[in-house]
């Protein structure tokens, strides 16, 4: 229940007040990550698998001493949460920079928008017109609705503060290494396949709940069901298109197409039928990714005291129906305060 509670008032945290304008947490992260990977670095997965053990290891052990020493303390509990969840949500400011790329385009200010767009991805704007733009946005908001939102409040529910903060580290890290640049072709393979691993099955959720909430932006849902059917497994990322196709059928609009990244390029799969997005078509994406927000938050909160407590039980009943078939010496062990059986009852109360 205190996790429960914790999502619950963590995510409205974020909707009311978006990410901290100072001392962002996930920033002093990545700095120390920084830090980390300059001490580590070599062209080799070796070393890209140490540097992403050790920066995501550091925040799930944070997590997990957080998780037991407020076992017994159940507003401490949902306080911590409240704020790990507040800490690694990005929905205010996803949707906020939606907004503001819609405005600048409608009022035809290209250079402020292709400036704007740094706030987004990474892609190269200095060529970009409305329709390049207005399709980057829609993909990032696609893409990122799952990473800064759906991701973190099912890691979260599903492993509590371990969960929320492992999360978000391992998705800082693909962020900083996981691209393909010469730098990190190599080094970076271990945090990118970690991150992808992590994504998919919220995913596929994100799909799922972008075709739920299709209506909210006066979209065909039937159309963004087939659509998602059709082409999620078109894109070259094993979780990206989950969240692109659903969005581009739900907004009636066709993504994907050449990606201008600084020094590179990448061409990708069409996406969905219809026009090219323009600058119209940001608010809905917007107005879709907080719906399926709110869908996401419902079910993180009500997992842990439904679906996670299940669960837990059928764990520990199979950890005492292994420690009794062990033999009574075995089984006596477990049971002392220091034996498994803490454990367990510890990572079942984080659920």
């Amino acid at each position: 229940m205190a996790n429960a509670v914790g999502l619950l008032a963590g995510y409205a945290l974020d909707r009311a007040l978006g990410d901290p304008r100072r001392w962002h947490p996930v920033a002093g992260f990545g700095q120390a990550a920084g830090a980390l990977e300059r001490r580590l670095y070599r062209p080799d997965r070796t070393a890209g698998a140490a540097f992403t053990a050790l920066a995501v290891g550091g925040p799930v052990l944070l997590g997990a001493v957080a998780a037991a020493a407020t076992r017994h303390r159940p507003v401490t509990r949902a306080v911590l949460v409240a704020a790990g969840t507040w800490t690694v949500l990005g929905g205010r400011t996803l949707r906020h920079e939606a907004t503001v790329m819609g405005r600048t385009l409608r009022n035809g200010d290209l250079p402020a928008a292709r400036r704007r767009l740094g706030h987004l991805c990474g892609r190269d704007p200095s060529t970009l017109g409305e329709s390049e733009l207005a399709r980057a946005t829609v993909e990032s908001v696609a893409e990122n609705t799952s990473d800064a939102v759906v991701a973190p409040l099912l890691w979260g529910a599903v492993a509590g503060l371990p969960g929320l903060l492992g999360y978000r580290a391992a998705n800082t890290l693909d962020a900083m290494v996981g691209h393909r640049s010469t730098r990190y072709a190599r080094f970076g393979t271990p945090a990118a396949r970690l991150d992808d691993a992590l994504n998919l099955v919220p995913s596929r959720l994100t799909g799922l709940l972008t075709i739920a909430v299709t209506p909210v932006a006066h979209g065909d849902r039937q159309r963004a069901w087939q659509v998602w059917r059709r082409d999620r497994n078109d894109h070259p990322s094993p979780n990206a298109g989950q969240c692109e196709a659903a969005m581009a059928g739900a907004l009636g609009v066709r993504l994907g197409g050449r990606n201008i990244y600084f020094g590179r390029s990448e061409v990708r799969p069409f996406l969905g039928d219809g026009p090219r997005p323009e600058a119209r078509h940001l608010k809905r994406a917007a107005r879709i990714s907080g719906a399926v927000g709110l869908a996401a938050v419902g079910l993180a909160a009500a997992y842990p005291v439904t679906l996670g407590r299940l669960v837990g039980a059928v764990s520990r009943r199979a950890l005492v129906g292994a420690a009794r078939r062990r033999g009574p010496v075995a089984a006596a062990g477990e049971r002392g305060p220091a034996g498994a059986a803490g454990g367990v009852a510890v990572r079942g109360s984080g659920r």
